[in-house]
């Protein structure tokens, strides 16, 4: 991969008669473009590495005999270039017309017209007429997946897609083929693209030989409107471009922002709003009565809503109630629900949907975000540890940080359940039971210690298993140890890990006898910002500590409440608990679910249905992993009679006749929140529990949300769902495993847990340990199942 050398000097350069200075090493077309200077070109990307092979960039440089590729051929002190001489003009033109002899006349069909930049630079520097007068080349289309169109008879060999799939996916999915005249870009294997960012192609195709499968033929670039958004899914809040068309969202593209996203965004921020139009959509408000749905309007919806509620407040107390709220509403959604629900008098509100342990919430900091660096300094990190993270589906854009990283000799570990298939190096790792990465984590404290001549606190010692991982283990201490910048990144599985709370401990200590840094990953896209806004059951706004805090998620569903409030949530799907959820609802008074989409659990256990706004039909805040706010506006007018869940909550609140609940956009709650006055934010230490079993006997589940299935969103776009990332509801085990316990692979078998029982087809995955069995979260199947628990499995009989 290309990468700029930084220098303290400059040199000068003069381009099209004016004088630069630009950075010893640096090419000719970096120069220009720094300078504002128009150099055409096709094959060059800022972000890529320099392939000059489409020879667009021909210039005339002085005292040189021939034109030379700006994009190839670094500057020198007194330089001179002309970008618009007659012998550049001559070459770009020359150039230009090979470009166009097997080039199709698909303008007006073609979905890149417009927005196309062989159309624009053909414009300047093509003929109008052909002087090729022999048989065009055409070359066959390959099926790409769901997400990427073909048309690869307009493809002009300028090879970003394959350079983009090597350098920055990580995957070499797409390469040249044949030569010459007949040299074509495909898959080698006939496969479908199955990278989680394979469509930023699209983007980076000049022509429009790859294009949006999903937008294909639906419109044209100048009927569409651009606005400026934020992605709901991970917590690096990449930036978005939506373009709409009269009231619709067409498709979704990058927004620059290069400590962010740089250029790229992932698939799943890309295509996910097709769930937007999904047939599930909940348009109106619905109430059931006498067991049966009725669509209502919103005056009854939201006065039915009351009266259940203070039906409950009259005859018990505002303890019986529960609020949920997804961790991708935004932050006003968020401040404003926990500001209702404790204007009742209640603190039984949380957003933590995948976390299991909450021992140590009393001494969490402020907000989980980023501590000691921002996105961009990932890839300048001399060491980094995995630990509990499919980095790549999880964060994806983070994932690319990692692999520039990696591209600059930094050392990669990974500490991991399952052995996932990393795009870039890793030195060293474990792969082990959930249940043994505390003593893995013990052992590597106890080794930097002795490194450091340090005291290792004794507590650690009823963790260690010095037996295991023993080299490894001291290779990644070593490197913890030494190395000038040290980084851990704690993904999904550590954050709905059973003792979640000893594993930070643990961290905690390595984080003292080194001075490496430790940040956890947060699942969603706006965890920050529910934490700043309170929704949590022993914190208000900004970390004011509640002395009653009210319970967490989990003890919400253990201790039934008569009402539950759902916000943003498909509970089946979203709850790590969602067994104990779906119970508790079965013994309650009232369920009321604000959500975008229905589904069978919620048009079974819910008793009002209120349609909530999808992330383009409202405004709103999001706070990502590294606390910066990103405010963005709705895009389109709401879909049906959905409406921002910011209003809705507001209305719920007025007709409780609460005070100060008279905003007019969400910029009054933004301002509202920032100034109210910052909490005493030393919070107390918190000493966890020993685990009483470390080394559990029997098969331990791990569990994990599929890349396509994290968001209802990403659940309902049709395209994600057909791609090759998404999973299917299977029991996955190692083959070990599967010839100890005599199945057969793609056997439908039985899973006992806790006196629940669900079947499933069981298949051999060699990524899992052999006492282990991965069962994904994210489906109505395994709804069932409690996360990290002892699982039995048995043959059907």
């Amino acid at each position: 991969m290309f990468k700029r050398r930084i220098h303290l000097t400059t040199i000068e350069i003069e381009i099209d008669g004016k004088k630069l200075n630009a950075e010893p090493g640096s090419m000719i077309i970096e120069a220009a473009d720094e300078a504002g200077i128009p150099i055409p070109r096709f094959c060059y990307h800022k972000k890529l590495s320099v392939a000059a092979n489409c020879r667009m960039c021909l210039v005339d440089v002085e005292k040189v005999g021939k034109p030379l590729p700006a994009c190839a051929t670094p500057i020198t002190a007194g330089m001179k270039v002309f970008t618009k001489s007659q012998k550049a003009r001559e070459a770009q033109k020359a150039v230009m017309e090979f470009l166009l002899i097997n080039h199709p006349l698909d303008c007006p069909i073609c979905d890149q017209g417009g927005e196309c930049e062989l159309q624009d630079i053909s414009l300047e520097y093509g003929k109008d007429v052909s002087r090729f007068t022999e048989g065009k080349r055409s070359v066959v289309d390959e099926d790409f997946g769901p997400l990427v169109a073909t048309e690869m008879t307009r493809c002009i060999q300028c090879t970003r897609c394959v350079r983009f799939g090597d350098e920055i996916a990580g995957m070499r999915e797409l390469g040249t083929l044949g030569r010459g005249e007949h040299l074509w870009i495909g898959t080698y294997l006939k496969h479908s693209l199955s990278s989680e960012i394979a469509a930023n192609i699209i983007d980076l195709c000049p022509v429009g030989a790859l294009t949006s499968k999903p937008f294909r033929f639906t419109a044209r670039a100048w009927e569409l409107t651009q606005h400026r958004s934020v992605s709901p899914h991970d917590c690096v809040g990449s930036n978005l471009f939506v373009h709409t068309r009269r009231g619709e969202v067409m498709r979704v593209i990058p927004r620059e922002n290069e400590e962010i996203n740089e250029t790229w965004i992932s698939d799943r921020d890309r295509f996910s709003y097709l769930g937007i139009r999904s047939p599930e959509r909940l348009l109106a408000p619905k109430i059931k009565i006498e067991g049966q749905w009725r669509e209502v309007s919103w005056e009854e919806a939201l006065d039915h809503t009351v009266e259940k509620l203070n039906d409950i407040l009259k005859k018990q107390d505002a303890s019986e109630l529960a609020a949920l709220i997804s961790p991708n509403a935004t932050l006003e959604e968020c401040y404003l629900l926990q500001k209702w629900i404790r204007g009742l008098g209640c603190n039984n509100i949380d957003h933590r949907l995948h976390q299991t342990d909450f021992s140590d919430q009393a001494s969490h900091p402020l907000l989980p975000i980023f501590s000691h660096l921002k996105i961009s300094d990932i890839e300048n990190q001399n060491t980094i540890l995995i630990l509990g993270s499919n980095l790549q589906h999880e964060q994806p854009l983070l994932a690319t940080r990692v692999r520039k990283a990696v591209s600059q000799n930094s050392t990669v570990f990974c500490i991991n359940p399952i052995d996932y298939p990393f795009t870039f190096k890793i030195n060293k790792k474990i792969i082990t039971s959930p249940r043994n990465i505390l003593s893995t984590l013990a052992n590597i404290a106890s080794v930097v210690s002795n490194i450091k001549n340090k005291p290792c606190p004794a507590w650690i010692s009823s963790l260690l298993n010095k037996k295991e991982h023993f080299d490894i283990v001291n290779t990644i201490a070593e490197n913890l140890t030494q190395a000038e910048n040290a980084l851990i990144l704690l993904g999904e599985h550590i954050e709905n890990h059973p003792q979640r709370a000893l594993v930070h401990r643990l961290l905690n200590v390595l984080s003292e006898l080194t001075s490496l840094k430790v940040e956890q990953l947060t699942f969603s896209a706006n965890a920050a910002g529910a934490w700043l806004a309170g929704a949590l059951p022993h914190r208000k706004e900004k970390g004011e500590v509640i002395s009653n805090p009210g319970m967490t998620i989990k003890d919400m569903f253990v201790h039934p409440r008569k009402a539950y409030f759902l916000f943003g949530i498909e509970p089946e799907k979203d709850l790590a608990y969602a067994a104990l959820a779906l119970e508790a609802f079965s013994h309650t008074d009232t369920v009321i679910a604000c959500t975008s989409f229905t589904s069978p659990t919620l048009l079974e256990k819910a008793d009002i249905l209120l349609p909530l706004s999808t992330f383009t039909e409202t405004a709103g805040t999001y706070i990502n992993i590294e606390g910066t706010y990103q405010s963005f506006t709705g895009c389109h007018a709401p879909l049906g009679e959905a409406r921002p869940g910011w209003k809705i909550l507001q209305a719920l609140a007025n007709l409780f006749k609460l005070e100060n609940f008279d905003y007019l956009s969400t910029e009054d709650i933004q301002n509202e929140i920032k100034a109210l006055p910052d909490a005493d934010l030393t919070f107390p230490s918190t000493q966890n529990s020993m685990p009483q079993e470390t080394t559990p006997q029997g098969i331990t589940r791990i569990t994990a949300w599929p890349i396509y299935q994290a968001d209802p969103l990403v659940r309902h776009a049709e395209a994600l769902q057909k791609t090759p990332l998404n999973e299917t509801p299977k029991i996955h085990i190692s083959s070990h495993l599967i010839k100890k316990l005599n199945f057969k692979n793609n056997e439908i078998i039985e899973i006992n847990q806790n006196l629940k029982k669900i079947k499933l087809p069981v298949c051999v995955n060699e990524t899992i340990p052999d006492d282990c069995a991965y069962i994904p979260a994210g489906f109505e199947e395994t709804a069932a199942l409690d996360p990290v628990e002892i699982v039995i499995l048995e043959k059907i009989q």
